[in-house]
């Protein structure tokens, strides 16, 4: 957790920049120190957060418990005084129509796979005694309560398995080929009694698995990219150009991806490189932060960044509670 909110600040002022620009002011490395005291943090942190403590809430989640208090979360971030870190317009739009009280399949954004769904899932990875249905389940609900696209919700399941592995103890070496996998084996699963009907909310689609085998072939797909980045061997230049900017859901998970696997061992470099990015800064460098966080612990990061960080009291007790 703290991971990803050290990524988010050092993405939040390069996230709107062009690559040469980001260059010219940090260099070709990318921002390396957090600023600010606090160093401020984007929605991507203050939604994950959201996240975490609906999971703190409810020990034992299935659909009918959870999203109920992953609604009121949602809202009360949507009409917090603190949301005012340019936050996407999905997530308002879904919060707005949350808000009236109807079905969340009604209020979703049917059409939209931005990277929302997905940048706020790292704490169902990190959360223990799941079981993988419920795991699964739950990265794709969250997601889907704003992001109906069936690739928000592949995307968002990937991100948290790759936290959850990686916080486990898989070798980063191994990680994209579980992804793949995982792909591949969950093609043609749709979650009913996570999703309910979401699936008639696509148009021309005539089945649950033609829905979201949709999801996870563009998921694949992306990955893919990851694959042939990392074996081309040339790790200089902006990453959005190998990968893709990040707006939309499979992008943001591979840029982040190659940011973090290039270098596993150097947490500090990851943020720095996925930061340095012409696309969606904040969100590429919040999952390559989670990545590296899952993986090495908070002992790998700076030590004064801790006390440095907005929200760290939150991000301590969720620590705790899942350490």
């Amino acid at each position: 957790m703290f991971g990803l909110a050290y990524g988010d600040a050092l993405g939040k002022p390069t996230e709107f920049m062009e690559y040469p620009a980001i260059v010219s002011r940090y260099g070709p490395g990318g921002p390396r120190q957090l600023h600010g005291e606090p160093a401020l943090v984007t929605d991507d942190t203050q939604m994950a957060l959201a996240v975490g403590e609906a999971l703190l809430e409810v020990r034992n989640p299935d659909a009918a418990r959870l999203e109920p208090v992953l609604r009121r979360r949602f809202l009360a971030w949507a009409y917090s005084p603190e949301n005012d870190r340019a936050p996407g317009m999905t997530c308002l739009r879904a919060c707005g129509a949350l808000a009236e009280g109807g079905p969340w399949t009604e209020a979703t954004q049917a059409g939209s796979k931005g990277c929302g769904a997905n940048m706020r899932v790292t704490p169902v990875g990190l959360v223990p005694g799941l079981t993988d249905d419920q795991r699964a389940g739950v990265a794709q609900l969250q997601a889907g309560m704003t992001h109906g696209h069936p690739t928000g919700l592949a995307a968002s399941e990937l991100t948290a398995y790759a936290v959850h592995w990686l916080r486990g103890g898989l070798a980063p070496a191994d990680l994209l080929a579980a992804l793949r996998d995982r792909c591949d084996e969950q093609r043609k699963i749709y979650r009913g009694e996570w999703l309910g009907e979401l699936w008639r909310r696509q148009p021309m689609t005539d089945s649950p698995e033609a829905f979201i085998a949709r999801g996870w072939d563009e998921c694949a797909a992306a990955l893919d990219k990851v694959a042939a980045g990392l074996a081309a061997g040339r790790f200089e230049g902006d990453p959005c150009l190998v990968t893709g900017a990040g707006w939309i859901a499979e992008e943001a998970l591979a840029s982040a991806l190659y940011c973090y696997l290039i270098s596993p061992d150097e947490p500090v470099t990851v943020l720095g490189r996925a930061a340095a990015s012409s696309g969606d800064s904040d969100s590429i460098a919040c999952l390559a932060g989670a990545f590296a966080g899952a993986a090495l612990g908070l002992g790998a990061w700076p030590a004064g960044w801790q006390t440095q960080i907005e929200y760290a009291d939150r991000l301590v007790k969720l620590g705790t509670a899942w350490d």
